[in-house]
C-alpha cells in the first residue's frame, strides 16, 4: 500500500508532548524524502510549523491540518497515508473518528491506547470494515503493551523451538524501571473511571482478563492485586499498574494466534521487590500506592525533561513454564524512560513496520504481536533501543 499513498506514516497529534517526540524520532532517525516519507498532522498549521522547527525536522517536512471534530479532514488525511500513528487521547473521547476513517480508507493505524472498554467496543464495531478494506488497526503500540506482548510472543517462540510446546504459565515481572508514566496515560485512566461512573456495566469489561479475546473465556487468572511470593523466581512481587491492560492484550494475542500459547494459558504481571522479609515488606508498601503520581502526575501535554527521558530505562523478566514443567526465561529491556522516550520510538517503528515491511497480516483489529511479530521485534532491536534475550 505504501507506494500508492503520499506518505508511509502521518503522525497525528504532532503538536502534543508525545506526538512531538514521535516526530522528532522520525526526523533524527530517518530524515525526510529518503527511505521514509512521513508528515506531521494536528489541528493548527501554525503550531505544526513551530514544532517542526523546534525539533529540527527538515523544513520541507509536510504539515497536514486535521481535527477529530472534522470527519472530512480525517478522511482526507487517512487517504494520503499508508499508516497513521496517533497520540491524540484519551481515545474514548477523541479516537473513534480517526479509527473509522482509517478503517474505511484501508489505512493502517497505530495508537497508544490503554483503554480496554473502548477497545472492546471498537473491535466489535470496526473489525468487519477493516477486514474488508485491508486496514490493520493496532492498539497499544507503546510501553503498554509492546514490551509485554512481544516479550510473551518471543518467549513462546523460543519455547516451541526448545521444547516443541508452549509455556502455558507465564509470569511477567518488572525487575527495574526508571521513569514516569505519561500524562496521557493518567488522563486516560481518569476518563475510564468517569465512563464507569456513567455506565457501571463497563466494570465487567475492565475486570475480565479475557474481555478482548473475541468471546473466549480461559481458565481463572491471578488477580495481581496483592503481594505474592514467587518462589520459582526467588522474590516477592507487588501489583503492577499496567497489568490491567497488558494482560487483556496478551490474552487477545493468544486468541488471534489460534491459541498458540494454549487454551489453558495463564498470565500475570507484577513488580519484583526482592527476597525475604525485606522483599515482602517492600511489596506490601507498594501495594495500593498510586503509581501515576497522584496530584503530581504530569498533565496531558506535559512530561519529563530530556535528561529524565534519556536516563530512564526498564527491565522486564518473563518466566515461562510448560505443562511438563520445563522452564524458559526471557528478558526485555528498554534504554529510555517507558512513558515517553521508549514509547515514542516504539510507536514510530510499529507504524513503519506496517507501512514498509510487506506483512501478510490481513485487515482487522489487532494487537502488536500477532500483527507484526518478528518484523517489529527486529526493528525495535535495530533502531529503538529494545533488547529481547533468552536468559535461561
Amino acid at each position: 500500500m505504501a507506494h500508492q499513498r503520499d506518505f508511509d506514516v502521518i503522525v497525528y497529534g504532532a503538536t502534543g508532548y508525545t506526538g512531538r517526540l514521535v516526530a522528532e524520532y522520525l526526523a533524527r532517525q530517518y530524515g525526510q524524502g529518503g527511505k521514509v516519507r512521513w508528515a506531521m498532522a494536528a489541528r493548527s498549521a501554525e503550531k505544526l510549523a513551530a514544532v517542526r522547527d523546534e525539533i529540527g525536522a527538515p523544513p520541507d517536512t509536510p504539515l497536514i491540518t486535521a481535527d477529530s471534530e472534522n470527519a472530512d479532514s480525517l478522511a482526507a488525511m487517512a487517504a494520503r497515508a499508508a499508516c497513521v500513528a496517533t497520540t491524540v487521547g484519551p481515545y474514548q473521547l477523541y479516537g473513534e473518528p480517526l479509527l473509522a476513517a482509517c478503517a474505511a480508507a484501508g489505512t493502517d493505524y497505530v495508537d497508544l491506547c490503554g483503554e480496554p472498554a473502548w477497545m472492546h467496543h471498537m473491535i466489535a464495531k470496526y473489525q468487519d470494515t477493516a477486514h474488508e478494506s485491508g486496514a490493520r488497526l493496532v492498539f497499544s503500540c507503546g510501553f503498554d503493551s509492546i514490551p509485554f506482548d512481544l516479550g510473551v510472543w518471543f518467549l513462546e517462540q523460543e519455547a516451541q523451538a526448545r521444547f516443541g510446546r508452549p509455556a502455558t504459565r507465564v509470569k511477567g515481572r518488572v525487575r527495574a524501571m526508571q521513569g514516569k508514566f505519561s500524562g496521557g496515560t493518567a488522563y486516560s485512566m481518569r476518563a475510564t473511571m468517569a465512563s464507569v461512573a456513567k455506565d457501571p456495566s463497563l466494570i465487567g469489561l475492565l475486570v475480565n482478563p479475557f474481555s478482548l479475546a473475541n468471546g473466549f473465556e480461559g481458565p481463572p487468572q491471578p488477580s495481581g492485586d496483592a503481594p505474592v511470593e514467587d518462589t520459582d523466581i526467588g522474590s516477592w512481587s507487588a501489583p503492577f499498574i499496567m497489568a490491567t491492560i497488558n494482560t487483556k492484550n496478551i490474552h487477545r494475542s493468544n486468541a488471534l494466534l489460534g491459541h498458540a500459547y494454549g487454551e489453558a494459558f495463564v498470565y500475570d504481571e507484577m513488580m519484583l521487590t526482592g527476597p525475604g522479609e525485606a522483599g515482602k515488606a517492600m511489596a506490601e508498601a507498594l501495594t495500593g500506592v498510586d503509581m501515576m503520581g497522584g496530584e503530581d502526575a504530569p498533565k496531558p501535554g506535559e512530561g519529563p525533561t530530556l535528561e529524565e527521558r534519556e536516563t530512564g530505562y526498564y527491565d522486564v523478566l518473563f518466566h515461562g513454564t510448560t505443562a511438563q514443567g520445563e522452564v524458559i526465561r526471557v528478558g526485555v529491556k528498554g534504554d529510555k524512560d517507558p512513558g515517553y522516550g521508549s514509547t515514542s520510538k516504539m510507536l514510530a517503528e510499529a507504524a513503519l513496520t506496517l507501512a514498509q515491511d510487506g506483512l501478510e497480516t490481513p485487515g482487522g483489529v489487532w494487537t502488536p504481536a500477532p500483527a507484526m511479530g518478528g518484523a517489529l521485534l527486529t526493528r525495535l532491536q535495530a533502531h529503538a533501543g529494545l533488547s529481547f534475550e533468552v536468559e535461561s
